[in-house]
């Protein structure tokens, strides 16, 4: 089964508890195991402002489903959950983002991998690098290297390790 990388994130009501629903929906899957889970980490909003803070967390998974099988079956854990997509980047009880896929390349209406804002945010390459610091992404650079690209270009993302 090939091996995927999933970003949780929630900034809504009970953010822990949103978190490990979602966990423990995946893991329930019959079709999805979850290798390794990433520490909580407190991030501040990214695009809109105007919100609370993010709790974020990275899964690594294997999964016989297909890509866009994966992405059905996390929106599908999203909305029973109550996500709503009211505001683009706003705030939400649950966010299941597809990071990486294998070395699966796509760029399709519903589903881009690599997740093609991955590189630019510090709250999904910290935690992805806690857990898969030597993960070669299709671009032939590890998460690592990528991390240490992105403090290069000055990134001031502000995230902390949670302890609740």
């Amino acid at each position: 089964m090939p091996n995927a990388f999933l970003g949780l994130g929630s900034n809504l009501g009970e953010r822990e508890y949103y978190l490990a629903e979602a966990r423990r929906q995946l893991a329930a899957h019959p079709l999805i195991e979850i290798i390794r889970s990433s520490s909580r980490y407190e991030t501040e909003p990214v695009g809109y402002l105007d919100q609370g803070l993010f709790l974020n967390q990275v899964l690594e998974i294997a999964t016989a489903l297909r890509p866009r099988e994966l992405l059905l079956v996390t929106q599908g854990i999203e909305n029973g959950l109550g996500r709503k997509r009211l505001i683009h980047w706003g705030p939400r009880v649950i966010d299941l983002d597809i990071l990486l896929y294998g070395d699966s390349v796509l760029d399709t209406p519903e589903l881009t991998l690599p997740h093609p804002r991955m590189y630019e945010r510090r709250f999904v390459l910290a935690p992805l690098g806690e857990i898969a610091a030597e993960f070669v992404h299709p671009d032939g650079m590890t998460t690592r290297e990528h991390l240490d690209a992105l403090r290069q270009r000055g990134n001031t993302e502000k995230i902390r390790l949670f302890r609740g």
